[in-house]
């Protein structure tokens, strides 16, 4: 290992000056404002508590600080003392560690740390308060019916929805640290009996081969080391924010990623279908959730190949039927068909950046400018045919109705790309562009899951479930894509 991420592994200082003179070079104790150290004796023995302010629960340090004075008043000088002091901590999580590395990324995370002189030990509270929002229902994961609650940025509130949901004693979330500055917490979750254990190694292994100064992106940065994803455009992980997602994941035996400062857990493996379904299906009767399921991929469909299509149609009129003669645009232009396309998709893009980076009262304004110049004005002055900006509408409704953000990007990008393959190539660019798209999302295998499973491989019953939102109790097996060790749902009848 390099020099730059040696980390120290000597044992703690039984003199305690020491101890102090090494927290002041290490991590800047003095220096630093919010890193502090509160000194006291305890029958006759010298005692620090270092600590982090802002990370840590002012009132749980001042009761055990209380506890251990009054030691002074009620117990005499005895040999056990480390151990007296042990026993008189009220607080129900303390743990121990030996080497001043690890007390310095306990202290770091927002725990306290505990010494007494002459011990070679260090004891640990947790004591963390960390700042944040309380849960809420996530803006991109909205529904009309069920839970308000979603993920946070801090992981114990994260892991803690999600035991409130599964209250199984296999259910286990198995913690690292990633950056050797950052220090972040990241755990794995799954249910034992349930994940494959493959994919759990998998994920454990690429996790700690991990190497880097920070993860202060969090989820992304773990998404790139972990599927290796170059610049695909295509989400091979799939983000939730809502806790009742990735407890049901959970259950059907995939393994999730919970990364502290991100209100986002990734679930593993995804499909290509995993990220088109939505929790409002499931909040709904099974044939009202078929229905929705089925608007939902038409609005997809439109987002990727409606675009492309009607730009064939317009430039090869005689493809369509007499019937549909009526689709293209009647009257000619001095801007190129292609040229008023592209334009017209990237400014409704504009207008979603926009839409971010403006601030809410700001924003019925915007919304108002940007309908009167690129709806009646654009066309007026002639830079778009009407024709144009509905077809570009249509696409731009189904790239919103896309559940998964990232997907909806992706599939904005292959649209252009289709675009500018029918203004070369015509009929046949149609065709080899969307042939060469298939077979790119086919090719693609996340931690060894092929991405359009399962179409392809084809599965028939897995597909018809993709398909159909089938009811609660006809859902016995577990989806074989995760290779579950228990593939039953339910007890088989």
């Amino acid at each position: 290992m390099s020099t730059r991420y040696r980390t120290s592994k000597d044992a703690i200082d039984k003199n305690l000056d020491d101890l102090e003179r090494y927290f002041k070079e290490r991590i800047g104790l003095g220096t630093s404002f919010d890193i502090g150290v509160r000194k006291f004796v305890v029958l006759k023995k010298q005692v620090q508590i270092y600590y982090v302010n802002g990370l840590v629960e002012t009132l749980f340090i001042t009761n055990i600080i209380k506890e251990l004075v009054n030691l002074n008043d009620h117990e005499k000088p005895t040999a056990k003392i480390y151990e007296l002091i042990e026993n008189r901590i009220v607080h129900e999580s303390v743990e121990k560690v030996k080497t001043k590395d690890e007390m310095v990324d306990q202290v770091l995370s927002g725990l306290i740390a505990l010494v007494v002189e002459g011990e070679q030990e260090a004891l640990i509270i947790d004591v963390r308060s960390y700042p944040g929002r309380q849960p809420e229902e996530p803006d991109t994961e909205k529904v009309i019916r069920g839970s308000r609650d979603g993920y946070v940025e801090n992981i114990i509130v994260n892991t803690a929805l999600t035991r409130r949901r599964i209250r199984d004693e296999r259910l286990r979330f198995e913690m690292i640290k990633i950056g050797e500055r950052s220090k972040t917490d990241v755990a794995i979750g799954y249910i034992k009996g349930i994940a494959n254990p493959e994919l759990i190694d998998t994920i454990k292994k690429e996790l700690s081969n991990i190497k880097i100064d920070g993860i202060t992106m969090a989820d992304k940065t773990i998404e790139e080391y972990l599927m290796k994803q170059g610049y695909n455009p295509y989400p091979l992980v799939r983000y939730t924010e809502r806790a009742d997602v990735g407890a049901i994941h959970l259950l059907e035996g995939h393994v999730l990623i919970y990364i502290d400062t991100s209100p986002s857990v990734i679930i593993t493996p995804a499909t290509f279908f995993h990220h088109v379904q939505h929790v409002e299906e499931y909040r709904q009767s099974p044939s009202v959730g078929t229905f929705v399921r089925w608007t939902r991929f038409l609005g997809i469909w439109a987002s990727i190949f409606l675009l492309p299509l009607w730009f064939l149609f317009a430039i090869e009129p005689s493809m369509l039927p007499d019937r549909l003669s009526f689709i293209g645009p009647n009257e000619q232009s001095d801007i190129p068909l292609i040229i008023q396309l592209l334009i017209a998709d990237l400014g409704v893009e504009f207008l979603r950046i926009a839409a971010i980076h403006t601030p809410t009262p700001l924003a019925t304004a915007m919304g108002l400018i940007a309908a009167v110049l690129i709806g009646q004005i654009a066309v007026d002055v002639g830079l778009f045919q009407s024709e144009v900006i509905l077809y570009v509408a249509i696409a731009a409704v189904g790239t919103f109705s896309t559940p998964s953000y990232e997907l909806s990007v992706a599939n904005k990008m292959i649209r252009m790309t289709l675009l500018i393959f029918v203004a070369i190539f015509k009929a046949p660019g149609f065709m080899i562009g969307a042939t060469v798209y298939i077979i790119f999302l086919a090719q693609l295998r996340p931690l060894n899951a092929p991405y359009l499973w399962p179409l392809l491989p084809f599965n028939p019953a897995a597909f018809v479930h993709i398909l159909i939102r089938r009811t609660i109790p006809g859902a016995l097996l577990r989806p074989s894509i995760v290779h579950p060790r228990d593939r039953f749902r339910q007890p088989p009848k």
